[in-house]
């Protein structure tokens, strides 16, 4: 089952939670809206589920809402689905932890050391393991991306397969992560991308929906949507299900940011 906040009913949002949601209900994925959040964003302050299936919640205090005190969930107080859920102080966007098919392996970027300045860098690293039952790759974050997640910057094919940002640039962030990836052990694939500037998420294909069955593809109306279109047609065993957004991704996001799963069958 997938969840949305619904606040996606609400302008400016609209138009573009009609076009998923119909898009949902033509694929025959099964959603529903809950109450509760301060804003659109449930990746980030849903729980987190491991391998094995528990969920954790883990605190929702990014330092990029500081001049949005509002916004801030608590999924404790705020939500509480009637699922058994372990809760963490460990400031961890849901958006930040990017996991494997086999949720064995999580990638997080290293926006959450200066998140957790009350943590020894081992000490959270260690604790974080132990709480998601994970192998955990930190990568670089980009500094001018305001939420340093992981999610817009790679994600997993396979096990052993990761996607990255394909860039024009050739020494930049994106060859690093690629070359630490490859490093330890990562077939790493290019991934058509497009940078908008600013807090814009348009062009950010890789914070796509995934389900079992279907990849629900961002497209912006830009000239590299046909171009992702291609590439995710050639690389996923999945079938690929544009979906058109226009006010989200202006606020920072798509369709992986504002999504959720609980993962029981």
């Amino acid at each position: 089952m997938l969840y949305f906040s619904s606040l996606l009913k609400n302008p400016p949002y609209t138009q573009d939670a009609d076009v998923l949601f119909s898009a949902l209900r033509s694929h025959r994925e099964d959603f529903c809206l809950f109450d509760g959040g301060k804003n659109i964003w449930a990746r980030d302050y849903m729980p987190i589920r491991s391998h094995k299936g528990e969920l954790l919640s883990f605190r929702y205090s990014p330092s990029y809402m500081a001049d949005c005190p509002a916004e801030y969930t608590n999924y404790r107080t705020d939500i509480r689905f009637p699922f058994p859920t372990r809760y963490s102080s460990i400031n961890l966007d849901g958006g930040n932890a990017v996991f494997s098919p086999s949720r064995k392996t999580v990638i997080i970027s290293d926006r959450i050391f200066s998140e957790n300045p009350e943590w020894n860098r081992e000490t959270l690293e260690k604790e974080l393991s132990k709480l998601l039952d994970a192998r955990i790759i930190f990568i670089e974050s980009l500094p001018s991306d305001f939420t340093g997640h992981a999610d817009g910057m790679v994600r997993f094919l396979s096990e052993d397969t990761v996607l990255i940002n394909k860039t024009s640039f050739k020494r930049g962030l994106e060859q690093r992560q690629s070359q630490a990836l490859r490093e330890l052990g990562f077939t790493v694939v290019e991934f058509p991308y497009f940078y908008s500037g600013g807090i814009s998420a348009v062009g950010s294909y890789l914070n796509y929906l995934e389900t079992p069955k279907h990849i629900f593809l961002p497209v912006f109306g830009i000239f590299t949507d046909a171009d992702a279109l291609k590439e995710a047609s050639g690389l996923f065993r999945k079938d690929i299900v544009p979906v058109l957004l226009s006010a989200i991704p202006k606020k920072g996001g798509a369709l992986n940011c504002i999504s959720w799963e609980d993962g029981i069958d």
